[in-house]
């Protein structure tokens, strides 16, 4: 927003929509508008409104900076002690975009969607499950794809919330959903929920490119310089095979690490 405001040229999805989907504050408000479910949520600017939400909706729930990579500085927290820890002694709370604070779903799964969007029309897609339950960093997690758990119905489910979210965000180039998978209380379809949009190519573009042998990194550029581009979507469920990420870590090399994943990365590579 600040270089489209100094007058710069922004190729592809436009600042404003960008700004959107990173403030975490203002793509929830977008979710609620969509219609789009999302875990319970609230933004908050002293320890006490987190403290009072976070009693609400029961431990753990997890605090989201806006404008963050990797999931930097991230965290789950379990108890009102670690709250008032993490809070009092961090600088998460004096960032210039809001923080929020939303329920920690555990035993959900995770649920990717890569893709390309032309003025807020999806180009190309592909849907891809964690192995791991919800609460493993994307770049973190061990990836299927096609995804082998899901039912045709999540899978349409999947494609027209993120549809929707392409469409109101005007997307012009790469962008991630991802979503939580939960058993629905009154029906064998999972309830979804969307974690988060990011309006960039994701670290599982090249693992999708490579599975659908489309670069969909050429398409999306080619869209931001507004060259012409027709739709081309793969069908993933007439596979013969199964694509499998594994990521790669370097715990015994750094003195003092701790070998645990969450929701920040800690991969230094993948196969």
């Amino acid at each position: 927003p600040k270089l489209a405001a100094e007058g710069f040229r922004i190729l592809g999805t436009s600042a404003h929509s960008i700004d959107m989907a990173e403030d975490r504050s203002k793509f929830s408000h977008l979710c609620d508008s969509l219609g789009i479910d999302q875990p319970e949520w609230s933004q908050f600017v002293t320890l006490a409104e987190a403290l009072a939400f976070a009693e609400s909706v029961t431990y753990p729930v997890l605090v989201r900076p806006s404008y963050v990579l990797s999931g930097a500085a991230m965290r789950v927290i379990d108890t009102e002690e670690q709250m008032r820890c993490f809070l009092e002694t961090a600088s998460v709370v004096e960032q210039e975009h809001p923080v929020v604070i939303s329920k920690y779903i555990t035993g959900a799964r995770e649920i990717e969607f890569d893709a390309v969007g032309s003025k807020g029309v999806l180009m190309n897609y592909a849907i891809s499950e964690h192995v791991e339950n919800a609460g493993t960093h994307s770049g973190d997690a061990t990836l299927l794809l096609p995804a082998q758990g899901l039912k045709l119905e999540t899978h349409r489910r999947v494609m027209h919330l993120a549809s929707l979210l392409c469409k109101a965000l005007e997307i012009s180039g790469p962008f991630n959903v991802q979503f939580l998978a939960q058993e629905g209380r009154s029906s064998s379809i999972p309830d979804l929920k969307v974690i988060e949009c990011n309006v960039r190519a994701s670290r599982t573009v090249p693992f999708v490119s490579k599975t659908l042998n489309v670069n969909l990194i050429e398409l999306a550029t080619r869209v931001m310089l507004g060259q012409e581009v027709k739709r081309s979507p793969v069908h993933v469920l007439d596979f013969d095979f199964i694509a499998c990420k594994v990521a790669t870590f370097s715990f015994v090399r750094l003195t003092g690490s701790d070998p645990h994943v969450g929701v920040e990365m800690q991969s230094t590579g993948e196969v």
